[in-house]
């Protein structure tokens, strides 16, 4: 099945370079492109892609808000593109905010040829670009600028984990990958995916990005632990 993007950057070189790159894939169809966020949005709306890489930082409307607006769209708007988030730095200040608003994930611009391609078909499969050290990166800036961690509504959420589901919970907020909670706790890497499905089904969280914040935010781990 053919990944339709659409590419929203106000830099005309990088829309042209990533167009180009991603439209000589077999499977990526690239369907449209804007300058801005606000743009971005009305191309999404028109064009309904799959996927939508979109930056961080542009006039006019920024990433985030129109992540936002894509991502909780007004009443009989029922199309939701994943979302991409593109930018210059390792944690911009806006990522995190991007994730909680639903984002899949961001992916720095540098970042070899190969790693967009990868990046575009793995959040079209509807899983989280969050490796496992852009996972420690997210968490230094948490630890480093977030507020205390809320030990109401999470906290209570998370008391219908098992034991060992809290136990793949907290391994995915310090960000070991699958491979190493497997080794970690002496699991088949596929029941540590078992489990992972699990501990999103019951809390309510769509990926590894949501597990991540939710783990903060419900004090289960703390910074500097």
């Amino acid at each position: 099945m053919t990944i339709k993007v659409i590419i929203v950057d106000d830099q005309a070189m990088v829309r042209a370079g990533f167009a180009a790159l991603l439209s000589a894939q077999s499977d990526i169809d690239v369907v449209g492109e804007a300058p801005d966020g606000r743009e971005g949005v009305e191309v999404s709306r028109r064009t309904h892609p799959d996927v939508v890489l979109m930056d961080v930082r542009m006039p006019e409307m920024d990433g985030l808000e129109a992540a936002r607006q894509l991502l909780d769209p007004p009443r009989g708007v029922t199309h939701r593109p994943k979302v991409l988030m593109l930018t210059t730095f390792d944690v911009d200040d806006y990522v995190y905010e991007a994730l909680r608003a639903g984002a899949s994930g961001f992916l720095l611009k540098d970042a070899p040829p190969a790693d967009l391609i990868s990046a575009v078909r793995v959040v079209a499969a509807g899983e989280a670009l969050l490796a496992p050290s852009v996972t420690r990166r997210l968490i230094a800036d948490f630890a480093r600028q977030r507020p205390a961690p809320r030990r109401d509504g999470p906290a209570l959420r998370r008391s219908g984990l098992t034991p060992r589901e809290t136990e793949v919970l907290e391994l995915i907020a310090r960000g070991l990958s699958n491979q190493e909670i497997a080794e970690s706790l002496v699991l088949a890497e596929q029941t540590v995916k078992t489990h992972i499905g699990r501990v999103l089904a019951k809390l309510g969280l769509r990926d590894r990005a949501q597990a991540v914040i939710f783990a903060y935010e419900s004090g289960l781990v703390t910074p500097g632990q």
